[in-house]
């Protein structure tokens, strides 16, 4: 299991040990024991300029994920192979405001981003419907629970 960080913003401090040891227990609890992931973190004006180009929103967002994937149909045929999953890039400026509107410390925030972001890069779309956006939050709220126990 591989994961890349890059920190590309100097305001916010962040464990990026933590980062990455949330990161492989998320990909662990789901059986992607050979997965590549990068992780990027930006401020408000990056992200904003990411969203724009990728997505065409003119608005910062708090996280993007680029899979590689080119058909994600089950998690249990990524865990046989070396997968290059994708990108997840977070805005840790964004995160910051969140996790106080959330009640939730900066760090269950940004762990909070990191499951939303591995579950989109293997095919998880709360847009996609109630029943995927249900589907979504569960196996969010089930990793969640596990990475951060109370």
């Amino acid at each position: 299991m591989k994961v890349y960080i890059k920190n590309q913003q100097r305001r916010i401090k962040v464990n990026q040990k933590r980062i990455i040891s949330h990161l492989r227990r998320a990909l662990h609890l789901l059986g992607l024991h050979k997965a590549e992931v990068s992780i990027l973190l930006v401020n408000d004006r990056k992200m904003k300029e990411l969203n724009l180009r990728y997505r065409g929103l003119d608005k910062t967002t708090d996280v993007l994920s680029f899979s590689q994937m080119e058909n994600v149909t089950q998690c249990s045929a990524l865990s046989t192979q070396h997968s290059i999953l994708g990108d997840i890039v977070i805005n840790l400026h964004k995160a910051k405001r969140q996790a106080l509107e959330r009640d939730l410390t900066f760090n269950e925030e940004l762990s909070w981003l990191l499951i939303h972001g591995i579950l989109h890069l293997i095919g998880y779309d709360h847009k996609k419907g109630r029943y995927l956006k249900n589907k979504m939050e569960r196996k969010e709220k089930e990793l969640f629970d596990v990475i951060n126990p109370p």
